[in-house]
């Protein structure tokens, strides 16, 4: 099970991460659209900001809501996994949206000229 500090350490290095490569795209890549790459960035530090502020979950119930201390520790268990789960999928989702966006700005490849030689 992970824990809630290594949720916001995942959630800055994937932002940190295409944060960065948005900045090597403008800088190194012949071409790339660096208006579209600088709205990457935006998005990219409003995704963290948003994610880092949703990441906390709080399990509503006492143990003594149970018949025993297991069926305490397996419904908390429970609920948590699919809290992180579902803020994973939610968080991942927007991360897909924001690489579509950096894939975008980037130049198309030329055609390579096709040999006849077989």
């Amino acid at each position: 099970m992970a824990n809630l500090r290594n949720l916001k350490k995942e959630v800055r290095y994937v932002c940190g991460d295409l944060a960065a490569e948005c900045l090597l795209a403008k800088t190194f890549i012949n071409g790339a659209d660096k208006k579209i790459l600088t709205e990457a960035v935006r998005q990219i530090a409003h995704l963290q900001e948003s994610a880092l502020d949703k990441v906390h979950f709080s399990f509503d119930h006492k143990p003594g809501d149970f018949a025993t201390s297991r069926a305490f520790t397996a419904a908390r268990s429970a609920y948590y996994h699919k809290a992180y789960r579902s803020f994973r999928e939610k968080f991942y989702a927007q991360v897909n949206e924001i690489v579509h966006l950096m894939n975008t700005s980037l130049p198309k490849p030329a055609k390579e000229a096709t040999s006849d030689l077989k």
